[in-house]
Formats: structure tokens, sequence, C-alpha cells
């Protein structure tokens, strides 16, 4: 495959067309799927990328855990995989590329970019990104990259959100933000914990959710600066101004539902997507909170101004050292400072005398039990041990590959921990390792093979061709586990694929007759044509074929010549 060429197919399958898109780290094509007949998306990843092998194995793992994703809201992915470009020095470099679903519309950037989007317009936008975000987020998938630029709006105004696993992927291969940023693009939809490398989850998403929103109501980002390091400081501790101070046609009910949501702390901001829904319904017909409620809801998400807090501070210090300045009232009475420090010095000593005389103590009280190490015991003696000292065991199963069937692999709360006389206790048993049944995969093609065995929670391995004359190219004939079996999750499975082509022999001096029922065994279209130029033989035989001896096309034409001519 060559990039530049006029006409490309990738992986002998997808056809290049037209570039419809480009981001920070790929160019987007229109494109048509050849064996099922459909026009897609397909996202070709960027060179530098492409070049980093951890990157390319997690991408490609991320695109699996998307493609299993399938909503209203979510742009389909359908495919993954990696193909070859030659360069011009001769060397050859991996494109790793995804086919997804073609979605016709306009990316929610471009209608920020025309100017203020209404209210409702709004709301029915962050609605539709999470009703997204609450099925994937169910599914266990997190996005990280939540912006305008990742959100198609269809021509019936349905919301389509893309690029699902494939922020994981580079936030990965990155170890500081301003890498990460590089690769993303902007740093103007982190989440605090983002921009400080910590472990994300959804709440990140919401938060990045929450950017959004704001920026459709404000008709600006919450924070900006001159580079992504400036933005992100500004994520992690800067209050945002309410979006209706910039733009005072915004409900002060959306007031409250923008700032929750952009809560430096991810305990203080909607825990999950429904209840983020169900705040931005709420906000239709409620009463608008008044400033002094806002200004209680700031005070708790965000704290003090810190720009207030620096003016205070230089006000104090000016205070404290301009002789110039006379006081307006009369200090307090000299006996209240007096009996103020006598019984603050009260309070110290009494606190120095109690810490001194506490004596550490090393035994449990009567009234607690620690939790006895169990781990790796049966079941049964796990009880046995955990009767001994008052306390109730709760079997939950478990698969795991490290412990033996039966065995206890840990307990909730863990060993050692105090708890109360018969507390039930949750005992994590094993069963053993995880079994997947392997699917039956014969006569697919073999992408549909591949998510076949990815949704049992197999792993397709190598693929050999063999010739087939009743089969098209990519066909499986048959694989190396039995359909039915049972097997460990993660278990290989190599498969044998149809080559879309037979072997054609020179049937040249065969007799007309025995030749054509060979090559019509095989599965060519045969005819035949005259030659008067040669001397006929009784019975006739083959002069000439048509095509070379070989490996060719199944259904291929195929023309024998054969003599009719006088000696």
């Amino acid at each position: 495959m060559t990039l530049t060429a006029a006409t490309r197919v990738l992986a002998g399958r997808y056809r290049v067309d037209e570039p419809i898109g480009r981001g920070g780290m790929a160019s987007v094509f229109r494109g048509y799927d050849l064996t099922l007949g459909r026009e897609v998306a397909i996202k070709v990843l960027d060179r530098e990328l492409a070049g980093d092998n951890a990157f390319r194995t997690r991408f490609r793992l991320e695109a699996q855990a998307a493609s299993r994703m399938s909503h209203p809201t979510i742009v389909r992915v359908y495919d993954a995989g990696e193909d070859s470009e030659t360069l011009t020095d001769g060397t050859t470099r991996a494109v790793p590329f995804i086919v997804m679903e073609l979605v016709r519309g306009r990316l929610l950037k471009d209608v920020i970019a025309d100017g203020p989007v209404p209210v409702g317009d709004a709301v029915r936008y962050v609605d539709g990104i999470l009703e997204a975000l609450e099925y994937s987020h169910r599914a266990g998938v997190v996005h990280r990259d939540i912006k305008p630029g990742n959100v198609m709006i269809t021509a019936a105004g349905q919301i389509k959100v893309m690029d699902f696993g494939i922020a994981r992927a580079v936030s990965d291969s990155s170890s500081t933000v301003a890498e990460t940023t590089a690769i993303i693009g902007t740093a103007a939809y982190f989440s605090p914990e983002q921009a400080k490398g910590e472990p994300v989850d959804a709440r990140a998403d919401l938060y990045s959710t929450g950017v959004v929103l704001y920026e459709m109501l404000a008709g600006r980002q919450p924070f900006r600066g001159e580079t992504p390091v400036a933005v992100a400081y500004q994520h992690v501790s800067e209050p945002p101004v309410a979006p209706s101070e910039i733009n005072p046609s915004v409900p002060r009910s959306l007031d409250a539902v923008a700032m929750r949501a952009l809560a430096k702390d991810p305990f203080q901001r909607y825990q999950d997507a429904a209840a983020f829904r169900s705040a931005l319904d709420a906000t239709v017909d409620s009463k608008a909170p008044s400033k002094r409620q806002m200004g209680a809801l700031t005070s708790e998400l965000y704290g003090e101004n810190p720009r207030q807090a620096a003016e205070t501070a230089r006000s104090l210090r000016q205070l404290s050292t301009d002789t110039t300045m006379k006081r307006t009232q009369s200090g307090p009475p000299v006996a209240w400072i007096w009996t103020g420090v006598a019984l603050l010095a009260v309070l110290l000593i009494s606190l120095l005398f109690w810490v001194l005389s506490i004596q550490p103590g090393t035994e449990v009280p009567s009234s607690a039990r620690i939790v006895p190490d169990v781990s790796g015991m049966t079941y049964e003696r796990a009880t046995g041990e955990l009767g001994a000292e008052d306390l109730v065991a709760f079997r939950v199963d478990e698969p795991n590959s490290d412990v033996a069937d039966g065995n206890v692999i840990r307990t909730e709360p863990m060993a050692g921990e105090s708890v109360n006389p018969g507390q039930e206790i949750r005992v994590y048993v094993s069963e053993g390792q995880e079994m997947a049944t392997v699917p039956d995969i014969q006569g697919l093609g073999l992408a549909a093979a591949e998510q076949a065995l990815g949704d049992a929670g197999l792993t397709l391995g190598s693929a050999s061709s063999q010739n087939d004359p009743d089969l098209a190219e990519n066909t499986v004939i048959s694989s190396d586990k039995n359909a039915g079996a049972s097997v460990p999750v993660g278990t290989v499975v190599n498969v044998v694929v149809a080559s879309g082509r037979v072997t054609l022999v020179d049937v040249t001096g065969y007799t007309l007759d025995a030749a054509q029922r060979d090559l019509e065994a095989i599965g060519l279209e045969v005819s035949t044509s005259e030659d008067p130029g040669c001397a006929a033989t009784t019975p006739p035989t083959v002069s000439n074929q048509s095509l070379t001896p070989g490996d060719v096309p199944i259904r291929s034409a195929i023309t024998l010549t054969y003599c009719t001519g006088t000696s």
C-alpha cells in the first residue's frame, strides 16, 4: 500500500478515498469496505505515533474495546488494523488505521465557531454527549478526550461521540502533560487530575463535558492561556467565572450546573453521567439560584478566590508597615488582651500535659476483632478461622489463574484490619482459570471471525492460506480449536482461510473432454475455441489454454483451443 497513490486499499479490503478531516494525531478519509459493500470513515495514524511499537499495540487493544460498544450516540468502530507503506528510500513503515461508521454532519467545534449556541441547543447537545458517556462508562470505557472536535452533529440534530479508547492509548504512551497535549492537541478540556498526571476515572469525562457546556454557554472556554501548561495550571488552581457573568442571557440555573461539573475535586462533581443529565433536566423548570446561593456554591467547590486572598494579604502587609496611616477607632482594652494571653497559655500547658501522659497501647480492645490472614486456605478452613474470631464469612467466587480452585484469594476487610465482633467478612474464593467457549467461525470472513473470537474472550492468531474452489478470499475453512470446546480466556486460535485462488495445471495435450471436466471441477468457467490452422485429432485434444498454469482467482474464465484443420 502506498499512501500517495491515487487509489489505495488497506489490508486488501478498505479503499481509501478523499480526505474529510485531520486532527492532532490522524487524518480521516472517506472510504469503502470492499467486502461488505458499505461506505466507511478510515482514520490513518500519523507517522510519529505509528513509529511507536508500544503505542501501536495499545492502540489496537483500545480500538478493539471501543468496537464492542454499540449505541446511537457513539460512532461505531468496525475494525482496526495495520498496513505498510513503502517510503522513497525503499524502507517500509507501519500504517495503523481504524475503520469507523461514516457520519454525515458537522463537528460541534465548527458549530461553536459560527457564533453563540442557543441555550436550548447547548443543553440538548450536552445531554447527547452525556447519554454516550452513560453507556460507555457502564461498559467500563473512559473516553479521556471529550471536546467539541470529537463530537459530530448529524443533519437530524443527533449527537455522535467519536474516538473512544484512542485517548487512552495516547495518554498511556506519554509521560508528561506537554507530550500528551502535543498529541491530543489542546489542554483546554483537561480535568485537573489529567493536568496533574494522576489516574483518571469517568468523572474526568464529566469535567471535560462541563468545559464543553461552559464554552457553548459563555462563548469561550473557562480557562485560556498562552501555553497548554498555563491552561493546565488554571484547571488545577483557578476558579472559573460563572457563564452568566460573560453572557447575561445564560439562565442562572445553568450557572450552578456548569460550576458543579467544573469542581476541582472529583468527589464534588456529578458522580456519574446520569446525575449530570438529571441536573440539566431540572434546569428547565427550576428556580434560578440567588447571587448569595451562587457565592456559597463557588466557595464550596473552589474555596476562597486566590486572587482575592492575595490582595487581602497585600493590604494587611501595608497596614502593618505604613507608619503614616492612623487608626480610625480605638483598640481593644488592655485587660482583654492579657486575659486572652493567659487563657491561651493555660490551654497550651494542658495540651502539653495530655500529650506527655498518653501511653501508646498495643493491646486490641476486647470489643474489637482482627481479621486473620486466610489467603491460600480452602474456603472451609477459612470459615473456621473466621468463626474462631467471632466473624461471619460471606463467599464470593471469582476467576483467578494464580490461586488454585477452591482456595481463598483475599478478604474484605483485609487481613490485619480491626472490625467489630459478628461483622461479615467477604471471602473471595478462586474459581480457577476463567474459561471461554470457542465459537463456530467456519465460513465466516476473517474480520467477522476475529470479532466473534474477541467477543468470546479469545484472540485470533495466525491465518494460513489454503486454496479452495468454493470459498471467497479470507473465508475461514478451519481452526485449531474445535467449535464448542472450553479453553482458557485469552487463548490464541489459529485459523486456515481460503486464498480465493485455485491451482491451474497445464492441460495442453489432454483430451478436450478430460480438460473441461478437470477445470470445471476446480470451479473455472471453461469455453472452447477451434483452431483450423492445425490438424484435427480424434478425440480432440487441447493445443493451447488462455491462462498460464499456476494459482489463479476462483471462478476465472479460461478458453481451451483445439485443432480442427486437415493434415
